[in-house]
């Protein structure tokens, strides 16, 4: 008969498989500090032993890390996502950006579908207060604040579509936004009328998430998106003109 004998689980497998959990949801973040030993070994509820033997496994495995003096950390595990040589070809390229955004249009998209289908009454609360963060943020013009609560918004959108493959995937793309290697968030905040769109279009997502309604979460996120690609090009052939009419400017300055 295939059956074999039960045996107990060690106390350090539970918790490696705990903390694995958590590092694969999403909810342990890269470079987060756990908690101090002891602390974390009365959360666990395991002897500290125990928690040492864990600790060292997920340290061989490369999803914790130590710092001297400073505790035990998530490992940046996006880290490896691009190759160094692939991060300096997409900031050096604008064809990049653009294929940056086309692709955070379908995934974000679907992202945004699946989020009004699949997430929970507390995704929902997140999301929304998120926006209200946002809503509370625009008065002030930060356009770093702003632009990173735009990152926290999209990305609470990803958390809640519960799908663990797009979530990191997503934090790895957003972790080069965040560097400037697609695009400087912060030119999408300089106009005023433009971070009023901006602030409704993210309205509209969350209207249509709250709602639950997810081909108009959907198109209301392709809409956004699309708004970013068509400034982002505004901007760039603003800059080209901008350019050109320098040069125009020193010629004829010289001719005098």
């Amino acid at each position: 008969m295939p059956f074999q004998k039960v045996t107990p689980e060690k106390l350090s497998t539970s918790v490696i498989r705990q903390i694995e959990l958590l590092i694969l949801r999403g909810i342990l973040r890269p470079g987060e500090r756990l908690p101090a030993e002891r602390e974390l070994s009365e959360r666990l509820g395991v002897s500290r032993p125990s928690l040492r033997e864990a600790i060292a496994e997920l340290q061989s495995r490369g999803l914790l890390s130590s710092k001297a003096g400073a505790g035990i950390f998530v490992a940046d595990v996006l880290g490896n996502a691009f190759s160094p040589a692939l991060v300096d070809l997409f900031s050096s390229h604008d064809d990049a950006v653009f294929d940056y955004i086309a692709f955070r249009r379908d995934m974000e998209g679907l992202a945004a579908e699946r989020a009004a289908k699949f997430a929970s009454d507390t995704d929902l609360k997140v999301i929304d207060t998120v926006f209200k963060k946002m809503e509370a943020a625009h008065p002030k013009r930060n356009p770093t604040d702003e632009a990173q609560l735009d990152a926290d918004f999209h990305l609470a959108i990803i958390e809640a579509s519960h799908n663990v493959i797009m979530l990191h995937m997503m934090r790895s793309m957003y972790q080069l936004l965040r560097e400037g290697v697609f695009y400087n968030r912060t030119i999408m905040f300089k106009q005023r009328t433009t971070r009023t769109e901006l602030l409704e279009q993210h309205r509209s997502i969350n209207t249509a998430l709250q709602a639950r309604d997810a081909a108009a979460a959907r198109q209301a996120v392709s809409d956004h998106l699309t708004y970013v690609e068509r400034s982002l090009s505004d901007h760039n052939k603003a800059k080209q003109n901008e350019a050109i009419a320098k040069q125009r400017f020193e010629h004829e300055a010289a001719r005098d």
